[in-house]
């Protein structure tokens, strides 16, 4: 029988009652919903249009999606009742482990705590819902209250921290001047545990996801000099070396949409001047040479720290641009999918692309310095970047890191385009282009690495031209209006007819016509 809804329930411009009025209640610049307004449609579903549940559950989220109601906080899930009779009490799981914490804070044993702890953590990594729902309900203070509890107690400590690494996923703003004191307590005192101090900067990390504030404040508190200590101290400990690694690279972050600007490039000055960071994740990387999974981290980590000339070359003369090319050489050997993990805990992924992206991206920053560009040019680097990207040509990430090393490479240096013509250079970023006509950073990398190719070097216009060039630039010109510009130039340079713009004169005016 076909249900048909009557009235003006799900109608978002009604102005009497239904749960339209719930929805002027909430911020209708993100037309966001409470659980509460979501779990009682899905009741209604049930009890007035007799469906069943997952039926209801279904319902619910298509007619709230039609209305563009962002549903990315909500659990959809049916709530569960602790008996088929007590239907009042419907809650879901991740408030009923969180009910089980605050009722157990005071009088459970630290075994059962624990226990209570390691049940909330497993929901809230369900999902950023079950997470958002169990915050809405104060689980931040209950879980604090839980840390400073258990504070002297390793174990139950190690699962208090746990849990609120695994609430503040996403929810940078929960953290206050009593967690962030507590985190950097821990950092100091759990030296000897590498677990749980791994577990502790998982949690500073994600409290600094986005968040401009709680990464100037924790870095204040000298919690730079914690993680470079933790990855000297516990070098062989892979996941801590990766946790530590991933936190110093979100510190440079500028990502907070909230502050006009950020501390992204004095925090990167910090590490490395204050810090010794270059020396401690180069030799790191040694220490892990074949851990695909680490060497991912710290390669991406050394691409956020090339931020001034000097730094750049200080990462060649301790050995990181040889040791990052023989790990692209490396990668070339193994078989294309090699499977890796880290512990027991982790599920089995693919890496090795990952890694050959984030080689490549640590190239593309350090030859910001022209003498590093020599180097790399002379140690052989343009042909490991042009097999790479044939390795892995379907992967539209390795092909544009790979066209934007050489990119930075073949700038203003007529020597090094001819290496890089003589390796395949150009016939490999046109083959991306070809393989990626949707992938605009792809088009946008491969047309700024024709133009320098012939910005100073005339004599392989013509050769790049017979490749094909002419006409994949204009499909990138015509599919991306992202490309107009360096599209525009490369075909200017490459001497095709092409219509330039002049988009101000001088004069009064608007910039576009």
């Amino acid at each position: 029988m076909n249900r048909v809804r009557t009235g003006c329930r799900y109608q978002p411009g009604a102005v009497d009652g239904g749960w339209a009025v719930r929805l002027a209640d909430t911020d209708m610049a993100k037309r966001r919903i409470t659980q509460e307004t979501f779990d009682s449609v899905v009741k209604e579903n049930m009890d007035e249009f007799d469906m069943e549940p997952q039926e209801a559950l279904r319902e619910a989220v298509q007619q709230f999606e039609s209305q563009g109601v962002d549903l990315s906080n909500i659990v959809k899930v049916i709530p569960t009742t602790e008996s088929n009779e007590a239907k009042q009490d419907q809650t879901h799981i991740v408030l009923k482990a969180l009910e089980s914490l605050q009722i157990g804070a005071s009088a459970s044993t630290a075994e059962d705590m624990s226990a209570h702890l390691k049940h909330f953590s497993e929901q809230c990594k369900l999902g950023f819902a079950q997470r958002h729902l169990a915050a809405q309900k104060g689980a931040y203070p209950a879980i604090l209250a839980c840390c400073k509890r258990v504070a002297e107690e390793q174990g139950p400590l190690l699962a208090a921290v746990s849990a609120l690494s695994a609430l503040t996923d996403g929810q940078p703003d929960l953290l206050d001047a009593e967690g962030r004191d507590f985190l950097m307590g821990v950092l100091k005192g759990g030296g000897p545990d590498p677990a749980l101090t791994c577990v502790a900067v998982r949690a500073v990390r994600h409290c600094c996801m986005k968040h401009e504030q709680n990464r100037q404040d924790l870095v204040k508190a000298g919690v730079l000099a914690l993680l470079t200590g933790a990855i000297v101290q516990h070098s062989h400990h892979a996941e801590l070396v990766k946790e530590c690694c991933a936190t110093l690279r979100v510190m440079t972050f500028d990502d907070d949409v909230r502050v006009p600007f950020g501390h992204a490039h004095e925090h990167a000055k910090m590490i490395v001047l204050e810090n010794n960071g270059l020396k401690v994740i180069v030799e790191a990387a040694k220490a892990h040479s074949e851990n695909p999974i680490v060497l991912s981290e710290l390669c991406g980590t050394l691409s956020r720290l090339a931020v001034r000339n000097e730094f750049c070359q200080d990462i060649v003369d301790l050995g990181g641009l040889k040791f990052m090319l023989s790990l692209l050489a490396d990668s070339l050997d193994h078989q294309h999918l090699c499977y890796w993990t880290m512990s027991v805990d982790l599920p089995l992924q693919l890496f090795p692309q990952d890694l050959v992206k984030q080689v490549l991206s640590a190239l593309r920053a350090i030859a910001g310095n022209d003498d590093v560009k020599d180097a790399t040019v002379n140690a052989g680097g343009p042909q490991l970047i042009v097999l790479a990207m044939n390795r892995h040509m379907s992967n539209p990430q390795v092909c544009e890191q790979g066209c934007a090393a050489m990119c930075v490479l073949a700038l203003r240096k007529p020597n090094n385009c001819k290496a890089i013509m003589d390796c395949g250079g150009a016939l490999a970023a046109l083959q991306a282009m070809k393989t990626h006509p949707g992938e605009v950073n792809v088009q946008k990398q491969s047309c700024m690495l024709l133009r320098n190719l012939v910005s100073r070097t005339q004599n392989f216009s013509q050769p790049i031209l017979e490749m094909g060039a002419e006409a994949l630039i204009v499909q990138a010109l015509s599919r991306h209006r992202n490309c107009d510009d360096v599209a525009r130039a490369a075909l200017r340079d490459l001497g095709c007819k092409v219509e330039l713009r002049e988009l101000w004169t001088g004069k009064k005016g608007s910039l576009t016509n």
